[in-house]
């Protein structure tokens, strides 16, 4: 009897260490994941908010057309999407 409670508790054991290494890697792409995700939202965010200041100067200093401050802006916005597409992969 004691010796099948040994090969029940071994058993039970083995299954549970073999679960956990297979959710263990899973975990850590996971992290990896959420940490790209995040870079990539900062760079997005960033040039979004380049973007406006460069607008806002453009159309301050009065040296190009509102739509040329507006194709800037585009482009800036385009090159932070860019990046962000960088990080992901």
């Amino acid at each position: 009897m004691i010796d099948l409670r040994n090969r029940c508790w071994s058993w039970t054991a083995s299954v549970l260490t073999t679960a956990s290494l297979l959710v263990l890697p899973g975990a850590t792409s996971a992290t990896e994941q959420a940490q790209q995700r995040q870079q990539g939202r900062n760079a997005n965010q960033g040039a979004k908010q380049q973007a406006r200041e460069e607008k806002v100067d453009c159309r301050a200093a009065n040296q190009q057309t509102n739509s040329a401050c507006r194709r800037d802006k585009r482009d800036t916005k385009q090159d932070g999407r860019q990046e962000k597409r960088d990080i992901k992969y």
